[in-house]
């Protein structure tokens, strides 16, 4: 049972193993969807801030789900204290405001309505949301010192190294200092956008001087979190982000191509390595079956995604937690390659990158934006492989061929044959 959402996107491929981790992901986010999301169905039910919002986009690939995080905002706004405080479960009794409701927690306050309005073109929740998400920036600046803060969980439930909890959580102190500045931007705004724009670049600074060794590459202990988390999120000067990125995909590589992180760096590792030159690395940890991965789980008969790595705890021990979804965005976004323009919400122009792994014969995948569906399929024929797109009337695709060529291409419907070497 689920609140009923329209199906917006369809993932199929040659592999049985991430056919039924795209399935499970999906079991697990409309369980978790009763009117707003939930961490899980059988237990708690309740609506963690923080598991939502790491796991939104697993939604919005999927699923037309705008309207349940539109009424959960409204919740949001009930729920705020007047010093802009938010409880960490929405809807809530009144538990929630001594713990659990941190920056990277209760961020979803900024991030649901940014990514409504990317994914959807629709500004209503920025423009309803506004004042709420300002008093929630000044909660937070209250509680922050030299624009570094603590105020969270940090990277929850990690497989064995425990990550930096004021760096975690300040990370996400300017991706929301940064999501405002746009928001006020796009709202014509500019005294909010200037001031927010300041914040952002005072909090960035202030992590990577205390936390970044610029002659390393290396932030605090380098775990793959804290690694991960400032290439997702855009905190690593541009003059160090390969030099990080190479230690990040080491460190994976090190750790057997297996995850060793919690909620945040489960957010943001495999598009850290994806986006930065080591897609395989990623792949890689995505088709793992044994322990610690999504596919161990998999391997184990899993067909939802649980709340703990391992499968023999006795707490924290939830089989369908939907927190560690962010996987089943990632099959989209850097597998099929499908991925938002930074300046046109709505997938009004879409990038997509298509990416081959030597193992997998055919992808195919659709996705109703609001322009019409778009559809792209491949197969491999010898060294060659065959890719078919449809972009609907309305849109324009930016697609990257293997070779790297960059073409714009309007409505049709088109066939590519492209060559492929894994020598």
């Amino acid at each position: 049972m689920h609140s009923d959402v329209p199906v917006k996107g369809t993932w199929h491929s040659s592999s049985d193993m991430l056919n039924r981790l795209w399935r499970a992901t999906n079991r697990s986010y409309l369980s978790n969807l009763f009117g707003y999301p939930t961490d899980c169905p059988q237990r708690e039910k309740n609506g963690w801030t923080g598991d939502a919002h790491l796991a939104m986009e697993v939604g919005l690939f999927n699923y037309d789900v705008i309207t349940i995080y539109e009424k959960w905002m409204n919740d949001f706004i009930d729920e705020q204290r007047p010093d802009g405080m938010l409880p960490a479960i929405i809807p809530t009794s009144g538990w929630g405001y001594d713990w659990g409701n941190g920056v990277d927690w209760t961020s979803s306050i900024v991030i649901i309505p940014w990514l409504i309005y990317r994914y959807y073109g629709d500004d209503i929740l920025l423009r309803r949301m506004y004042v709420p998400m300002k008093h929630f920036m000044e909660c937070v600046e209250e509680k922050s010192d030299d624009y570094l803060t603590d105020w969270g969980l940090g990277d929850w439930i990690p497989v064995k190294s425990q990550s930096n909890v004021e760096l975690v959580v300040s990370i996400y102190y300017y991706v929301d200092a940064n999501i405002m500045s746009l928001i006020a931007e796009r709202m014509g705004l500019e005294n909010d956008k200037v001031y927010y724009e300041s914040l952002a670049g005072k909090i960035k600074n202030a992590i990577n001087q205390k936390y970044l060794s610029k002659c390393d590459g290396l932030y605090a202990s380098g775990t793959q979190t804290e690694l991960a988390m400032p290439l997702y999120w855009g905190v690593v000067p541009d003059s160090l982000r390969s030099k990080v990125a190479e230690n990040l995909n080491k460190r994976v590589i090190n750790d057997g191509y297996h995850l060793d992180v919690g909620v945040h760096g489960c957010k943001t590792l495999l598009g850290a390595l994806s986006d930065n030159g080591f897609i395989d690395t990623a792949y890689k940890v995505v088709t793992q079956t044994t322990y610690p991965s999504w596919g161990y789980w998999i391997a184990q008969g899993a067909t939802t995604l649980h709340e703990n790595w391992r499968t023999d705890v006795i707490i924290d021990n939830s089989l369908n937690h939907i927190m560690f979804g962010e996987v089943g965005a990632w099959l989209y976004k850097s597998l099929a390659g499908i991925r938002l323009d930074e300046n046109q919400p709505a997938f009004r122009k879409t990038h997509i990158k298509p990416y081959f792994p030597k193992d997998l014969e055919c992808l195919d995948v659709s996705y109703k934006t609001s322009y019409g569906k778009l559809q792209l399929e491949w197969q491999k024929k010898g060294k060659e492989v065959i890719y078919h797109l449809h972009v609907p009337a309305a849109m324009e695709v930016v697609l990257t061929s293997p070779a790297g060529d960059v073409d714009n291409y309007g409505g049709g419907d088109y066939v590519f044959k492209w060559n492929v070497n894994y020598d």
